[in-house]
Order: C-alpha cells, then structure tokens, then sequence
C-alpha cells in the first residue's frame, strides 16, 4: 500500500486506532490492485509456465527438472518483491490440479466433477430469469460439450 494512503484505512476499536500497513481485501478494487500487482511480478513468467488468478499461481512444466527450476524462479521472484506465501496452502509438483473449475494434468484440461454435478443438480428453470442462470452456468463448460451452441440456442430462442 502506498505510504501516503495508509491513513486513509485508519480504523478504531476498543484498544485504540489502527491503520492498515498492506491493502485489505475488503477495500473497494483491493482485488483488481493485487492482480495488477501479481500480473506485473510475474509478468515475465505469464504464459511461459505460470497462470496467476488473485493469489493462485498455477506453475506448468514439461519435466521434473524444468518444474524444479521453474518453482525456483517463481519463489525468487516473490521473495524479491517481499511476497511470501503460507506453505499450508501450497501444493507442490502435483500430478493433477483443480483450478478455476476445471481439472489440469499430464491428460489435459477436464472438467471438475464437482462443478458438474452443481450443473446436474441445478433445478428445472420455471422462470426467463432461471433459464438464463441456468444457460450462464453451463456454458461455463460449453468446449466440452458437443454441440452446445446448437443445444442452449434452442433454450435460448425460447426465451
């Protein structure tokens, strides 16, 4: 957080007046702040072998030792610029990934089972409204059903 504004986060308790020292989420474009902030650390990684969603870092590799190296870079690029991760949430060098409602591996991308059964369990639409929340959250997945445009546009025409 930029030292001039920390005043701005100032809040009280009973035990007196505090100020925030780092951008709380709570905070209005907190979010959009520290995804600029991790797309311009990570910048020279994106794409190459590292996905950033906010605080998820998803690191891709060919082999072992590229992952090893790429793992190094990553953690010393963070360090660099005083970000620091909490190993209980990090997950290291896994053969497969939940990510983003999709499932990552050596395979490909899959969906996640349990994004489709919220996807199977959704109850019938009664309502234009419904049927359109229905026709959004499937077509989250529409690249791994045949067809789907085709599909939902019957659904769609009848709205």
């Amino acid at each position: 957080m930029d030292p001039a504004d920390v005043h701005q986060t100032a809040f009280r308790t009973h035990q007196g007046l505090f100020e925030f020292l780092v951008m709380p989420f709570g905070l209005t474009n907190a979010l959009a702040t520290f995804q600029a902030l991790m797309n311009t650390v990570l910048h020279k990684f994106l794409r190459h072998f590292v996905v950033v969603f906010f605080d998820d870092i998803l690191i891709y590799s060919s082999s072992w030792a590229e992952h090893l190296q790429h793992i190094h870079m990553v953690l010393q690029t963070l360090a660099t610029h005083q970000l620091f991760l909490k190993r209980s949430k990090c997950s290291f060098a896994a053969p497969s990934v939940a990510y983003l409602g999709h499932v990552i591996s050596a395979q490909g991308i899959a969906v996640d089972n349990d994004k489709v059964q919220a996807v199977l369990s959704w109850p019938i639409p009664k309502t234009v409204r419904a049927v359109r929340g229905f026709l959004g959250l499937a077509g989250y997945y529409r690249r791994f059903i045949k067809d789907y445009g085709t599909i939902a546009a019957r659904h769609s025409n009848s709205l």
